[in-house]
């Protein structure tokens, strides 16, 4: 089993800080969200709470994913960084390939990218691009991620879609080593999606119900596309398991990387830095090392 931290939300001062700290403390992953923007009116509803209203308010801090990876990986020699989830669609996949690659070489390939579509129609309308084709266009998209980050370094790629098309290019540097793609959402596009395209599945916050049914069904995907016999990692964050017994059933169930965001189990201001930063170590004393 491997453990991830997720840095939801943070401001911006803690990411570094804590990045050193996980690291110290043994986690092998650190997870960060992604948000552009926060529009005031939004013309649809968020689908992970019953009320479909956003939990968190215009001034919560998103920095940049990339950004904040770069800033992180320049503190850290070892642990792996991951987006959870990149808003692909709203992006141009060119210009995305072009970040990734960097990050990887200047990381010594420790990116993985979380990518999922976005359920904002004003993100589309704002960004210039089209929320009726964010499904195909993503797919093409995460081809496009594997062809430029495909792990021989620079070589010439090119592209021949229904939505994206471009001739021969080259772009360096590129990575020594293929940078893991990896699909989120509880959908069964989103499910199909990732047993077809990518190199795994993460989640947000699931029960262990959710996450169970979930490998189910991109396992049943995974034989249909003749891929059951390709590695495939699950990354998950359990919303009811806190405990060595829920983490080792989640492990027998197929996962295979853990998520947690410590600072809510041992108690103090769960936003204050220094709360924080001792939650990181006592997750690992009491859970990693004894896992």
């Amino acid at each position: 089993m491997r453990w991830t931290v997720a840095f939801p939300m943070f401001p911006a001062d803690h990411l570094v800080p804590m990045a050193r700290a996980a690291e110290e403390a043994g986690f092998d992953s650190i997870t960060v969200p992604d948000s552009v923007f926060f529009p005031e009116a939004v013309s649809a509803d968020y689908p992970y709470s019953p009320d479909g209203g956003r939990f968190w308010t215009p001034e919560t801090p998103f920095v940049d994913p990339f950004v904040a990876i770069s800033a992180m990986t320049a503190v850290t020699e070892r642990i792996r960084f991951l987006t959870n989830v990149i808003k692909l669609p709203i992006r141009d996949p060119l210009l995305v390939a072009k970040q990734l690659s960097s990050m990887a070489v200047l990381s010594k390939n420790r990116i993985g990218l979380g990518v999922g579509l976005s359920w904002i129609p004003e993100e589309f309308a704002w960004t210039h691009t089209e929320m009726k084709t964010r499904g195909k266009r993503a797919d093409e998209m995460i081809q496009i991620l594997k062809l430029v980050c495909a792990g021989n370094g620079p070589e010439w790629v090119e592209y021949h879609g229904n939505h994206y098309d471009f001739d021969r290019l080259m772009m360096s540097p590129a990575p020594d080593q293929p940078v893991p793609i990896y699909v989120g959402g509880l959908s069964e596009p989103g499910f199909r999606r990732a047993a077809r395209l990518a190199d795994g599945w993460i989640s947000v916050q699931n029960t262990t119900a959710e996450i169970v049914g979930a490998i189910e069904a991109i396992n049943l995907y995974r034989a249909e596309y003749g891929r059951a016999d390709q590695p495939f990692e699950i990354n998950a964050l359990p919303t009811d398991a806190f405990e060595l017994d829920g983490y080792h059933r989640l492990a027998d169930a197929g996962v295979t990387e853990l998520q947690t965001v410590p600072w809510y189990f041992f108690g103090g201001d769960p936003n204050d830095l220094g709360v924080q930063l001792d939650s990181l170590t006592k997750f690992a004393d009491t859970i990693i090392t004894k896992f």
